[in-house]
């Protein structure tokens, strides 16, 4: 289970090192192959190949004709990277990828339980300004009655 929201840095390089309490996890998890990929919110998302999997083939399995399908599986699958570690627990972020979420320099990782999301440091301050649950009409259906 990935929690948590750590800071990070972009290298010269582009790399960005997996923190340490995350990487034994995500190696076994993975069998070594992680997945990077765009979200439709302008983060990216880390999943362990296994996964990523399942995710990927019910997107696939959707129609190529519909409007709505096919745009996300040009993001998510079209953006889709395989990454590894390298021996100091870095990945790589393509251009590609870096240009679309907007990452720069600094970079928030945000567990979301089985993959993370990273996201420029602007993007992460913008998107947690807009987090306001006001009243009982705001959260889902699902949620009804739940109380922290």
């Amino acid at each position: 289970m990935y929690r948590g929201v750590t800071l990070l840095n972009l290298d010269g390089k582009s790399r960005v090192a997996v923190p340490t309490k995350y990487r034994e996890a995500l190696l076994n998890e993975s069998s070594g192959s992680i997945v990077l990929t765009a979200h439709p919110h302008g983060c990216l998302l880390l999943y362990p190949q296994k996964a990523w999997e399942p995710i990927q083939n019910k997107i696939m399995q959707l129609s190529s004709f519909d409007k709505k399908s096919s745009k996300l599986q040009r993001l998510l699958v079209g953006y889709a990277e395989d990454v590894s570690l390298d021996n100091s627990g870095r990945i790589l972020i393509s251009a590609e990828l870096r240009n679309f979420s907007k990452i720069d320099k600094t970079i928030m990782l945000v567990g979301q339980g089985s993959h993370f999301e990273l996201w420029s440091e602007e993007a992460w301050v913008l998107q947690i300004q807009e987090i306001s649950i006001d009243s009982e009409d705001e959260l889902p259906d699902e949620l009804d009655g739940f109380s922290l």
